[in-house]
């Protein structure tokens, strides 16, 4: 069995090391665009052309799924990267977890980059799935950045400033960027009140690798013998994982993958 994920830089190792908890023996593809990373500020025709090209590579090493693992991917080019390779390669999609973090009743916030904050696409989800609960959008400028290059000053700035903009109360937040999953303690450091109960964080990588193999038709085997291999993408070329990757528990973890490739 063979899955594969992409986004634009390491947000795809949530999902990635999610997918090898429930499957060791799966062997992984990661295709990654460091030639066109950040995918935010393009227009959405830049957007999908990036995603597609993305997706085409990972799509050529004849994965049983393809996970878009990037919030931005999946608002802008899902149904374009689906139309191309679907029925063939099942396609899964990422969606911010605001359903299941609704579902225990507010007040709730939703870190999203600053592209995602207040778009139709973000509000859509809060009115389809939050409807009555108390929510704030809270944008994170710089975050996604800063872990990407794995600059702990620059994730610290950056959450910090998040933290300040979230209402003192919350109890649970979304983590409305594959990225942010990474930083996820730091995150709930910055906002746990230690007289208040422990805050809930909703991310969506176990959510999608879950819906991968529902999609390849396979259970999960958690103890299953760490037998895949892993291939990794940059751009199209091919890598290994690389130094900011290695710096998150996530990307560790992998290393075992890798090594038991031909």
């Amino acid at each position: 069995m063979k899955i594969a994920l992409m986004d634009s830089g390491n947000g795809l190792l949530a999902a990635a090391a999610a997918v090898h908890r429930l499957r060791p023996d799966a062997d992984l593809v990661l295709s990654s665009d460091p030639d066109g990373m950040p995918w935010g500020p393009r227009t959405t025709e830049g957007i999908i052309e990036r995603a597609l090209a993305c997706a085409r590579a990972a799509a050529a090493h004849q994965p049983q799924a393809l996970i878009v693992a990037c919030n931005t991917a999946s608002v802008h080019a899902l149904e374009a990267i689906r139309a191309e390779l679907e029925p063939g390669l099942p396609v899964i999609g990422t969606v911010p977890a605001i359903k299941p973090a609704a579902s225990g009743g507010g007040p709730i916030a939703v870190w999203a980059t600053p592209a995602t904050t207040g778009s139709p696409y973000q509000r859509g989800l809060i009115r389809d799935f939050a409807s009555g609960v108390e929510v704030t959008e809270v944008p994170c400028p710089g975050l996604a950045d800063a872990v990407q290059r794995a600059d702990a000053d620059a994730v610290e700035i950056a959450v910090k400033a998040a933290a300040a903009a979230t209402p003192r109360g919350v109890r649970a937040v979304v983590l409305g960027c594959t990225h942010y999953e990474l930083v996820a303690e730091r995150i709930r450091a910055a906002l746990q009140d230690p007289a208040a109960p422990p805050l809930e964080l909703y991310g969506s990588a176990d959510a999608v690798a879950a819906q991968a193999l529902r999609r390849v038709g396979v259970p999960p085997v958690p103890d299953a013998e760490p037998s895949g291999s892993l291939t990794v993408l940059f751009s199209g070329r091919e890598g290994e994982l690389d130094a900011p990757s290695l710096t998150y528990p996530e990307g560790r973890s992998l290393l075992p993958v890798g090594a038991s490739r031909p």
